[in-house]
């Protein structure tokens, strides 16, 4: 397990980024293995595989599992849950280009609720960085037109979900288990994935190979060991800085469909992935407030200016 006491913000980031490389690498697998087999099925058995195969690793943590954990990890579980569910129905009624934006716009909500529940702005790189991610995942995301319609409300509904996830992991983790945690919010969502499969979809008759290959690599490296990972290192770094890095999944997803499928990158793609990753060093950049840097400015400018109007003088 971890040594939870040796971690810095950057160490914290850096590992939330090999997370978000896994969830982008596996956009190809999944999209090979949707056509065989229902979204929610699919998800049901890779968040079982996952939250079994975790429980195994770990037994005696589960065992200890208190009220307290489960009752943060079903809430966790629950955001979670409503973040994939909201954007499996959106992409009934609108384009995978819209989704992906306003998925991402994640990186917006976060900082905004985090305003509301601290009553702090961001520090300002931090601000600029949202800005400088949102704008690139528009320009990696969308076309030239785009028509609102009412599978964008339901997809802005699964960015709720996802922010409200990145927040209430930063809430609770700090303070309880992070396997326990880990293993009642996958749980949940294997749950709730279920009674959806149960009720709107239909089993098919045969699993494809593909199918099974998608679920090992789905279930264990990028959900197993991405959520325990998120759950352990987000306590080292903020919420806003989360979904910052969290905003460099489409730009992995691009990397990886360019080399495994063969997709075409663009150079508005390319552009776009350059924002996202300035976005990502501006979160973690060690600047000085800006009412400071204002201040320190001015007086530089002052003090040149009264230098040249004294050798002016004389």
């Amino acid at each position: 397990m971890m040594n939870n006491s040796r971690f810095s913000p950057l160490t914290a980031d850096l590992c939330l980024l090999g997370v978000t490389a896994i969830w982008g690498a596996t956009f190809v697998t999944v999209k090979n293995a949707l056509p065989y087999i229902p979204t929610f099925s699919f998800l049901a058995v890779r968040f079982l595989i996952a939250a079994v195969c975790l429980a195994a690793i770990y037994p005696s943590r589960v065992k200890a599992l208190n009220r307290r954990t489960l009752r943060a990890g079903i809430l966790i579980g629950v955001f979670l849950f409503a973040g994939y569910g909201f954007q499996t129905f959106g992409l009934v009624y609108t384009t995978a280009s819209n989704a992906g934006f306003i998925t991402g716009l994640s990186v917006v909500i976060v900082p905004m609720i985090m305003t509301v529940i601290t009553r702090q702005m961001p520090a300002w790189p931090t601000t600029l960085g949202v800005i400088s991610a949102t704008t690139g995942l528009g320009l990696l995301s969308l076309g030239d037109t785009w028509q609102i319609n009412v599978g964008d409300g339901l997809v802005l509904l699964c960015a709720f979900g996802f922010a409200l996830h990145i927040v209430t992991v930063g809430r609770y983790a700090p303070n309880l288990d992070t396997v326990a945690l880990a293993v009642v919010q996958i749980a949940t969502v294997a749950v709730l994935s279920g009674l959806c499969a149960t009720f709107f979809e239909t089993w098919p008759e045969r699993i494809a190979q593909n199918v099974w290959m998608a679920w090992l690599i789905t279930a264990i490296p990028a959900t197993s060991l991405a959520f325990l990972i998120q759950n352990t290192m987000q306590k080292f770094t903020t919420a806003t800085r989360t979904a910052i890095v969290f905003s460099m999944e489409p730009v992995f997803s691009a990397i990886f469909a360019y080399y495994l499928a063969g997709e075409v990158l663009t150079m508005r793609s390319l552009v776009g992935c350059g924002l996202i990753l300035l976005g990502m060093v501006l979160a973690e950049a060690k600047l000085p407030p800006l009412n400071k840097l204002l201040s320190s400015s001015t007086s530089s400018w002052l003090t040149a200016k009264n230098q040249h109007s004294d050798q002016y003088s004389k």
